[in-house]
């Protein structure tokens, strides 16, 4: 029977889920035989873990469920829940409001359809500061009304959600109760990860174009990061089709980048995260009266 749903290439995507549990157990498992400066570096290194997890493999598989059969995707998405630090079955709804709105502008009461629009909380039709986006971005969800929308048409997958959920603050209960240094020197880094996860997102919208489909997103084609991040750097392409499995995306690239070209996409030579030092976005940004879009 065959056992993933699009590509064998999601043994990968799955193989690495797992092993960043693992390292995630290490991490508590492993503090009170580990000099404090080590930690210290793996506690950074699990911070741009949380935002790597997120924009690869979660990501990826809200869009394309790596199995064939539902339960596998249901096991796979608690195991997703545990190892991030949130409900994956919340993060698909908030994500799928995201390509609802594609990073759109507020509408006349003040309102957008994406809740991760960096113009959501900006002013003037213009981006939110990169810096309160980045920190805040993870007080902003609303639990309750993410739950509330998700039952509203799709009772079992709110009630799992509210598993995973449950099933998360166990785990960091049992982990407390291991070793309560461990876990307490571990929740900034927790934080940090999720902001960084935020600073991605923002600048793979920074100077797209919110009423162009095909200028959507931001892409980056540096090839270590889109071999790193599982194609994350195709977000333009992504934006436009989003159904389309991360290994073809390169090839939904060359056959539309002329209509890019054309349509003004962005692109960066940095990975989304480092977009605060692209020269495509300083140079943007150095421009007079340049409208960031």
């Amino acid at each position: 029977m065959k056992l993933f749903a699009y590509s064998k290439w999601d043994a990968v995507s799955v193989a690495a889920a797992f092993a960043h549990l693992a390292f995630n157990v290490y991490l508590v498992a492993g503090f009170e035989s580990r000099p404090l400066w080590l930690s210290f570096v793996l506690a950074c290194v699990y911070a741009v873990s949380i935002s790597w997890h997120i924009n690869s493999i979660s990501h990826n598989f809200i869009h394309t469920p790596y199995f064939k059969a539902r339960w596998l995707n249901y096991a796979f998405s608690l195991l997703e829940s545990v190892t991030i630090g949130f409900s994956q079955t919340y993060y698909h709804w908030v994500h799928m409001r995201h390509h609802s709105g594609n990073s759109d502008r507020p509408d006349e009461s003040g309102k957008t359809v994406d809740l991760l629009s960096i113009y959501k909380y900006g002013k003037n039709g213009q981006p939110e500061n990169v810096f309160s986006y980045t920190f805040l971005s993870f007080f902003r969800d609303d639990l309750g009304e993410i739950h509330r929308a998700i039952a509203a048409k799709r009772p079992f997958e709110a009630k799992w959600g509210r598993i995973e959920l449950v099933t998360f603050i166990l785990v960091a209960l049992a982990a407390l109760a291991y070793d309560w240094k461990a876990t307490l020197f571990l929740v900034p880094f927790y934080y940090l990860g999720n902001c960084l996860s935020s600073l991605n997102g923002y600048y793979e919208h920074l100077h797209g174009d919110p009423d162009e489909p095909i200028a959507w997103g931001v892409s980056s084609y540096k090839g270590f990061y889109n071999w790193l991040w599982f194609g994350n750097g195709y977000h333009a392409e992504h934006h436009y089709r989003p159904k389309t499995h991360w290994t073809d995306l390169p090839t939904l690239h060359e056959r539309i980048k002329e209509e890019q070209e054309k349509a003004g996409t962005h692109v960066i030579s940095t990975c989304h995260a480092l977009g605060f030092v692209a020269k495509e976005n300083l140079a943007r940004q150095a421009m007079p009266g340049e409208a960031a879009e």
